[in-house]
């Protein structure tokens, strides 16, 4: 089955989804991950791999912590980074984002960091690349509701750095799954690398209606979902992306699935709680939770550039 992300020898050439990815593939990423954060420790501050290249970070959507992730882990592979301000570029005059895309290859551009409110944008980029025969990759940094793949990576690295495997699990995702692109993203990572139980917590109106088709099992009620949980993955409310009164009131959703230091205990004693930020303290998650002994939050953001990294060493590396 054809695979735009992959080439005739299996190798990845962009990432846009995690989605379809082999499972051999995303743990290549995770291992490659996991070499960085031992250089890391070793107090290297660049490696060489993308010397030389040209790794354009193009972000239609604001986002300070993916964007400063990817330029740091470029940075790090000692890549020249362009940080485009797409506020005042030439789509915002009317350019289409081909002809953008067009422009800036004839800048020898190796790489573009593409975060997008439309989904498939990436994707779009890919193929028109393709067709032209030009030999630059894409890493999709969030498109719209459908994708965020470098997050549920480095969602897939904190787990595995604090459970080891992922074959005796229950992990629990909670809040806006319908809007979430995170979600849907740690879903088929989770799938794929063989955790048996995934489960969705959540009201019936942030739920999609799909999920028993991907395996997961839905609940509606926190102190069901959580039970005996090893992992939960809390979810920003995603308020820009709503249309409609799907929710009666914010002080309303933290009362039945905020994560509160109560609720959290119905889960196992060692479990770890993630979150891809921004986090909205007082909305879905507590305080004493976020900052207790359970949250690994901030590791999170930290392993987040060795993971992007990984992902741009593999797709554009020699």
């Amino acid at each position: 089955m054809y695979n735009p992300q992959l080439n005739s020898n299996g190798e990845l050439t962009h990432l846009l989804s995690i989605e379809g990815l082999p499972r051999d593939v995303i743990v290549h990423i995770l291992d490659t991950a996991a070499s960085f954060m031992e250089v890391s420790a070793r107090e290297v501050k660049k490696v060489p791999l993308l010397r030389g290249k040209s790794v354009f970070n193009l972000f239609f959507e604001n986002s300070t912590r993916t964007r400063t992730t990817f330029e740091i882990a470029a940075k790090r592979l000692s890549a020249d980074v362009i940080n485009l301000d797409i506020g005042r570029s030439s789509t915002a005059k009317g350019e289409t984002l081909l002809d953008t895309i067009d422009n800036l290859c004839a800048m020898h551009a190796n790489l573009f960091v593409v975060r997008h409110a439309s989904s498939g944008a990436p994707y779009l980029i890919a193929e028109h690349l393709t067709r032209v025969n030009r030999d630059i990759h894409v890493v999709n940094a969030g498109d719209g509701r459908h994708a965020h793949p470098t997050q549920g990576l480095l969602d897939m690295y904190t787990i595995r750095h604090y459970k080891q495997d992922f074959s005796n699990l229950r992990v629990a995702i909670v809040g806006d799954i319908l809007h979430s692109r995170v979600a849907r993203s740690d879903i088929h990572a989770l799938t794929t690398l063989g955790v048996p139980e995934v489960r969705a917590i959540g009201p019936q109106t942030l739920l999609p209606g799909h999920l028993d088709k991907l395996g997961v099992h839905v609940y509606h009620d926190m102190a069901q979902g959580l039970k005996d949980c090893d992992v939960v993955i809390m979810l920003r409310l995603q308020n820009e992306r709503m249309t409609g009164a799907l929710l009666p009131s914010a002080g309303e959703y933290f009362r039945h699935f905020g994560l509160t230091p109560e609720k959290l205990a119905l889960a196992k004693p060692d479990a770890i709680v993630l979150h891809p930020g921004p986090m909205n303290r007082g909305v879905e998650i507590h305080s004493a939770v976020a900052d207790g002994p359970h949250a690994v939050i901030l590791p999170q953001v930290t392993f987040g550039i060795a993971v992007r990294m990984a992902v741009m060493s593999i797709v554009a590396g020699n």
